[in-house]
């Protein structure tokens, strides 16, 4: 298995980009919503195990001073294979001039991103319009 990198989205399989999210139980994402979130991302990271891809990752950016990196995933089949972490090297890699990179982890990951750097911030805040969500990642 050799991984490559595309920074590009298009011709990007959005069914595929849909089955990944659902392969870590991510149901809410359907084609539409992805297809604009990823338009709508200053950087993108897609990881192909040759035409395949196996994971991705984007992020929000000012191009200055901030950037935020969300939804880093990587297909339950190809988890554990050093993917992920080559996602985040690579969005870094694109933010390498930006000041300050921000991340929200999905609970249990935590370790993962610190392997990569980050470090819990102290002034951290949040809204939430779902309850559920504002329960399991608020104080």
């Amino acid at each position: 298995m050799k991984i490559s990198f595309s920074h590009s989205i298009e011709n990007v399989e959005w069914s595929r980009m849909k089955e990944i999210y659902r392969s870590v139980g991510w149901k809410n994402h359907d084609e539409e919503k992805i297809k604009k979130i990823f338009q709508s991302s200053s950087v993108v990271a897609i990881a192909y195990d040759e035409n395949k891809i196996t994971g991705f990752g984007r992020a929000l950016s000012d191009g200055v001073f901030n950037a935020a990196i969300y939804d880093v995933v990587v297909d339950k089949e190809y988890q554990n294979k050093g993917i992920g972490q080559q996602i985040i090297e690579n969005l870094l890699a694109q933010l390498n001039d930006i000041s300050c990179i921000h991340l929200v982890s999905t609970a249990g990951n935590e370790e993962f991103y610190k392997k990569a750097g980050f470090r819990k911030m102290k002034t951290g805040m949040a809204r939430y319009l779902k309850p559920a969500l504002a329960e399991e990642y608020l104080e």
